[in-house]
C-alpha cells in the first residue's frame, strides 16, 4: 500500500475520496474538510481497546479490537465502495497506525486503490499550523464600527473580483453578544481552524486578500496563532459612517429576531453595559423602538471596537469616509483606494 505526507494530500484528493476511520467523537470533534466517516470502532468501543492497550499488554487489546471489528469487515467494504464508487481513496486515523492500516489492508483486499496517510489526522493538525506561519499572505483588514456592513461590503468586493475570508461566516457568528443570531451552531475551535486552513490555501498569496476586522475570539473560536499573528500587523482600511446610518443598519439586520433573543443577548452584556442602559435597552424593546435599542447597543460597541484595536499593532490605518449608501460604489471605491495605495 502507499503511503503519502501531508503535504501531498491535496494532489491526492483530486480524484480520490479520504476515510476517516476514527471514531465519531473524534471526527466530530474535529476532521479534514471533505471527509467521510468511516469508523472502525464507536466511541465505546475505542475506550475498551484503549484501557487494554495501557492497562494490560498490545496484544491484548489487538484481540479485542479484532473481536469488534472482525464482524464488520463486509460492511466496511460495503460502505467504501458506497462512499467511493470508483474504488481510489485516502485513509487515515489518528496517527497512522493500527486502525487505519487494519481498514487499508482491507480495503486494498477487497480490490479498492487505497492510500494511507502518514502520520494521519495528528501530522494534518501539526502541518496546517506550520502553514499558517509559513505561508504569508497580502491581507488588507476591513475595518469599521459594529453597523457599518462590513460582512455586506467584504461580499460585495468578492462580486467585482477580489479575494476574501470571511471569517464570521466560517465561525458561524457575527463576533458579538448578537453574533449567533440567525446562525447554525458554531464548529469546535478545532473544525474552524481546518475550515480555515481550507480557504487559506485557495488564496493567492501574490495578490490582496481583504479581511474582516474582528477579535481574535468569535463567538467561542479563535483564529490559530499564525493567522492571527499575520491578521493583526497588517494594512486597515478604517470604514466611517455616521452613527445614525449605522443606527439604521442594525434595525434593519436584527428587528425581525425574536424579541427574547434580543433581551438575552442584553442580558449577557449587563455588567459592562450597565444596568440603568440595560433597563432603557429593555423597555425600548418593549416599546418597538428598535432604533432606541440599537442606540444604546452602539455606544457600547463602539468603546469595544476601539478597544479591541489597542490589542492589534496594524501596519497602517487609513480612515474612509463613506459617502454613498450604496454597497457597490462603496466596493469600487475600496479597490481604488488599495490600488492606488499598491496594497
Amino acid at each position: 500500500m502507499q503511503r503519502i505526507t501531508v503535504d501531498k494530500l491535496p494532489d491526492a484528493l483530486k480524484d480520490r475520496v479520504l476515510l476517516d476511520v476514527r471514531t465519531p467523537a473524534e471526527y466530530a470533534n474535529g476532521h479534514i474538510p471533505g471527509a467521510y466517516n468511516l469508523p472502525l470502532f464507536s466511541d465505546e468501543e475505542r475506550v475498551v481497546v484503549g484501557t487494554l492497550y495501557k492497562q494490560q499488554s498490545p496484544d491484548k487489546a489487538f484481540l479485542k479490537g479484532l473481536e469488534y471489528a472482525g464482524a464488520r469487515m463486509p460492511d466496511y467494504v460495503k460502505q467504501a465502495r458506497l462512499l467511493a464508487p470508483r474504488g481510489k481513496v485516502v485513509v487515515h486515523c489518528w496517527r497512522g497506525g493500527q486502525r487505519s492500516g487494519s481498514l487499508s489492508w482491507l480495503l486494498s483486499f477487497s480490490g479498492m486503490d487505497v492510500i494511507t496517510l502518514q502520520g494521519g489526522y495528528k501530522a494534518y493538525r501539526q502541518f496546517i499550523h506550520q502553514e499558517f506561519v509559513q505561508r504569508q499572505l497580502k491581507i488588507l483588514v476591513l475595518g469599521g464600527a459594529t453597523g457599518s456592513a462590513k460582512t455586506k461590503t467584504l461580499h460585495e468586493l468578492a462580486a467585482l473580483g477580489e479575494q476574501i475570508i470571511d471569517l464570521e461566516m466560517l465561525a458561524h457568528h457575527k463576533g458579538s453578544a448578537f453574533g449567533d443570531l440567525g446562525e447554525t451552531p458554531q464548529p469546535t475551535v478545532e473544525q474552524y481552524e481546518n475550515n480555515l486552513y481550507e480557504v487559506f490555501t485557495q488564496i493567492d498569496p501574490l495578490r490582496r486578500v481583504w479581511v474582516e476586522n474582528e477579535s481574535r475570539g468569535i463567538g467561542r473560536v479563535f483564529m490559530p496563532q499564525g493567522f492571527w499573528d499575520q491578521f493583526r500587523v497588517a494594512p486597515m482600511v478604517d470604514l466611517m459612517i455616521p452613527f445614525e446610518k449605522r443606527v439604521a443598519f442594525l434595525v434593519e439586520g436584527y428587528a425581525s429576531f425574536e424579541k427574547s433573543a434580543l433581551i438575552n443577548a442584553f442580558k449577557a452584556i449587563e455588567r459592562r453595559l450597565g444596568g440603568g442602559n440595560l433597563k432603557l435597552a429593555l423597555a425600548a424593546l418593549a416599546g418597538d423602538d428598535f432604533a432606541a435599542a440599537a442606540e444604546i447597543a452602539l455606544r457600547y460597541y463602539d468603546k469595544s471596537y476601539l478597544h479591541a484595536d489597542s490589542k492589534c499593532n496594524f501596519q497602517t490605518t487609513w480612515a474612509f469616509p463613506v459617502e454613498t449608501d450604496s454597497i457597490t460604489e462603496r466596493a469600487h471605491q475600496l479597490i481604488q483606494f488599495a490600488n492606488d495605495k499598491q496594497l
